[in-house]
């Protein structure tokens, strides 16, 4: 993530913002910031124009969104660039992290738009049956505001944005204020796919910005973020009434059984530990190896984390994307260090001016360090030795965070043991983190991590209003239970009772 720096304000009155690279801290660009007047013009348009968004059949909208997928391809060089030049993240992981996934998406949910939002007949149950006839219809919701962090810019826009086109939707979206170009490639994208202007587009800002649009005249927000701001925007949609999805931070377990691969486990602690530079929610910020194993898998991991080439460039891992994040991840080493805690590979900031910090392995951590209790965010694969499962699973709970976990082991239905009694919003198997790139997969967080989903049917569906409509088969001149009441309509309610719920065989019926 760019270094953010203020600038005088316009002669307008606006405020600007300058960006400096993570990797060297050299000028990269500057912006003004859209206030809460822009926001408003910019909500105005996305009302105004959604209306003939939402005219259009889901299959149009879906091929025109499905198009985007081939100006990604297209222009992936010159979006990875930008991707790079405000992260600093290696080509790999611009691709791989943010084009690749984002390709997917698009191509998952466009396949599927039409199945999921057609209007469906849903069969009824019990003695209403007979007489009534139920469809689920799904309306847009209108405006949708949408929130992004500055960790995965441009996929982590897309996927959300997305959904709420297709579902029928306007958005107004605002990526973070250190990697807006990353995520205004996403309009650009979908603008040059054939998305009406109006009706997607992106705003410049902080967040001040960011609280503008929650408070514009909106119908719903979606925030990708950490659990502080996550908690404003809560408060202030629960003023309004406003539905909301956020996807918080994560604390994220790792448990290594005694059974696991261990050259696996190993070398996905480090990579899942450590890519993105540790700045994924779903990153491994936490291990708990068996103690049977736990020497073996500890000098594995502290031999691959020593593998890993980290610096400018194209190397494996590059800058912290944020330079309050910097601070985070020493403090985090340092009170490790400090309550006990042994560093084998790296745990120091890294010499010159970009924000880089070395691979780090910390063994013998435990729950009094903030490093197993406290969102990290950084490249640290910090392991705890448990004696067995029962106590890993244990501390794996001991979090205020809840977003997703990993079970390393041989044994599939072990791993779904285990999984059963994590109380986290999703588990992973002998991985970590690809559970968000599964678009099948409800994603989202527990406790602290979040509410609502971004993946799986529900997360389309919630962009837009399941409005049931109830038919009647004969069209009676009456209903048995209007008025006038009468001893035939008790006697009818007493023999419902009796006959229908007290029977189990007549009571299976109306199941």
């Amino acid at each position: 993530m760019a270094i953010v720096r203020a600038l005088p304000d316009t002669k307008a009155g606006r405020r600007r913002l300058a960006l400096e690279s993570p990797e060297n801290r050299n000028p990269i660009g500057e912006f003004e910031v859209d206030g809460a007047a822009q926001v408003e013009i910019a909500v105005a348009r996305a009302r105004a124009a959604q209306s003939g968004w939402a005219a259009r059949d889901v299959g149009e909208r879906a091929a025109i969104l499905r198009a985007a997928i081939e100006v990604i391809v297209a222009r992936r060089s010159e979006i990875a660039e930008t991707v790079r030049a405000e992260t600093g993240k290696p080509l790999v992981e611009a691709l791989g992290v943010e084009i690749v996934p984002a390709c997917d998406f698009l191509n998952y949910w466009t396949t599927r738009a039409r199945r999921s939002l057609r209007p469906h007949r849903q069969r009824l149950h019990g003695y209403l049956r007979p007489t009534k006839k139920l469809y689920i219809h799904y309306q847009p919701l209108g405006v949708v505001g949408v929130i992004t962090p500055w960790n995965a810019p441009f996929v982590l826009t897309l996927n959300p944005v997305v959904q709420a086109l297709l579902a029928g939707n306007s958005v107004v979206f605002k990526p973070s204020e250190v990697t807006p170009e990353s995520g205004a490639w996403v309009a650009r994208v979908l603008h040059e796919a054939g998305v009406p202007e109006d009706v997607v587009q992106a705003l410049r800002g902080d967040g001040e910005t960011g609280a503008a649009l929650v408070n514009s005249r909106i119908d719903k927000v979606c925030f990708t973020g950490s659990v502080g701001t996550g908690r404003k925007i809560a408060t202030a949609c629960a003023e309004r009434l406003l539905p909301c999805t956020l996807e918080l931070g994560g604390k994220d377990a790792m448990i290594v059984c005694a059974d696991a691969d261990l050259e696996r486990a190993a070398a996905g602690a480090v990579y899942l530990s450590m890519f993105n530079t540790g700045q994924v929610c779903m990153s491994v910020e936490r291990i708990y190896v068996v103690d049977a194993v736990a020497d073996e898998f500890i000098a594995l991991v502290t031999r691959k984390a020593a593998e890993v080439r980290y610096g400018p460039g194209d190397t494996d891992l590059g800058p912290l994307f944020w330079d309050r994040q910097l601070d985070i991840v020493a403090r985090h080493v340092d009170d490790a260090k400090s309550k006990g805690a042994e560093i084998p590979v790296g745990g120091a900031a890294g010499t010159g001016e970009g924000l880089f910090f070395q691979p780090t392995v910390v063994v013998n951590a435990d729950h009094g360090m903030d490093l197993m209790t406290e969102e990290t965010f950084g490249p640290v694969a910090a392991i705890m030795r448990v004696r067995d499962e029962e106590e890993a699973i244990r501390l794996a709970n001991d979090s205020r965070y809840g977003l997703s976990g990993s079970v390393f082991t041989k044994d599939a239905a072990k791993a779904r043991r285990i999984a059963a009694r994590l109380t986290t919003g999703s588990v992973v198997h002998n991985d970590a983190a690809v559970i968000y790139g599964v678009p099948e997969a409800p994603f989202g967080g527990r406790k602290e991590s979040g509410v609502g989903h971004v993946n799986g049917t529900d997360a389309l569906r919630g962009f837009a209003h399941a409005q049931p409509i109830l038919l009647d088969r004969w069209q009676p001149t009456r209903e048995s239970i209007w008025y006038p009441y009468s001893e035939k309509t008790i006697r009818d309610l007493d023999g419902l009772l009796r006959y229908g719920f007290g029977n189990r065989l007549l009571r299976r019926l109306l199941s």
